[in-house]
């Protein structure tokens, strides 16, 4: 706050290191639109930081992300690009790592194999968030006491045994889940027209035994807009000027998404514990290493 750097027993941050405060990145993502918008296609691949406390089989507080960003794209470029991608880098082990993938058949997860040839094979579904919780909704009613999360309603982030049931159950397929609710996603996400901006150009998408593998967006390039969405959530523009300016003085429409790489190394090779996916797992609690 303000009053900090007063002596006061507040941290005087014009004695830190970098003489004011700084974070650890969640995403190289606003970086990234930047080299794009000069550069026009472009990934970032880096460690990323959450400080969720989040105890689950799927999440750790630093972990890698591969996230790339395209210029002159929109919510369809982006997961064309997503889905080109993941069947190409599946596809990539099912050639060269036969050995590696028979060994985590036999001992990690039966059919592996066979669900990644699957995976490479089948085009992935794509379903809007609306039709998503009225397909939800539609099962949830059939017996409730199966879910642990069994209110669903327009609105709801979905959880992860809400993904698995639409990408293992319902598709038997990879899924991408797109349009969600403008109140559950970032501000940096384009509103949807169609709808006065109800929904955000954004998409998931869900896949078999993992759940969410990757998260995308158009991004919001119009300044007005952008300005209203910052102040709504009552963000200081002045921490973003750099961002603000890529609109300021000329944009384009551009678009990208974020994948998970210890997430997409639980999938590929049938491992449930993302800890077991990363050589030195850090989660709250716990940063030995």
């Amino acid at each position: 706050g303000e009053e900090d750097g007063d002596g006061g027993g507040g941290v005087d941050y014009k004695m830190d290191f970098f003489g004011k405060p700084s974070f650890l990145t969640v995403s190289g993502q606003l970086g990234g639109e930047t080299y794009a918008c000069a550069l026009g296609d472009v990934y970032t691949f880096g460690p990323t930081f959450r400080a969720e406390n989040s105890q689950t089989t799927r999440h750790l507080a630093e972990f890698h992300m591969v996230e790339p960003e395209m210029a002159f794209a929109d919510l369809d470029s982006a997961m064309n690009n997503a889905e080109g991608m993941l069947k190409a880098v599946v596809g990539g082990v099912l050639e060269s790592c036969d050995e590696d993938l028979t060994f985590f058949s036999k001992f990690y997860s039966k059919g592996l194999k066979e669900r990644l040839t699957k995976l490479v094979d089948t085009p992935f579904a794509r379903v809007s968030y609306r039709e998503a919780i009225e397909y939800l909704q539609e099962e949830i009613e059939k017996d409730r006491s199966k879910w642990q999360f069994p209110d669903v309603e327009f609105g709801t982030d979905l959880a992860t045994e809400h993904e698995r049931w639409l990408a293992e159950t319902k598709f038997e397929s990879a899924v991408f889940v797109y349009n969600y609710p403008k109140s559950i996603k970032a501000f940096y996400m384009r509103d949807n027209d169609e709808d006065g901006g109800e929904t955000v150009n954004a998409m998931d998408l869900l896949v078999p035994g993992v759940g969410e593998l990757v998260g995308g967006s158009q991004r919001e390039e119009r300044l007005g807009v952008l300005e209203t969405k910052m102040k709504d959530l009552d963000l200081n523009p002045d921490d973003y000027w750099w961002y603000l300016d890529l609109r300021r003085f000329g944009s384009v429409p551009h678009a990208g998404y974020g994948l998970g790489f210890e997430r997409l190394v639980c999938y590929v090779c049938g491992i449930e514990n993302i800890r077991d996916a990363i050589a030195f797992p850090r989660y709250p609690g716990n940063a030995e290493f």
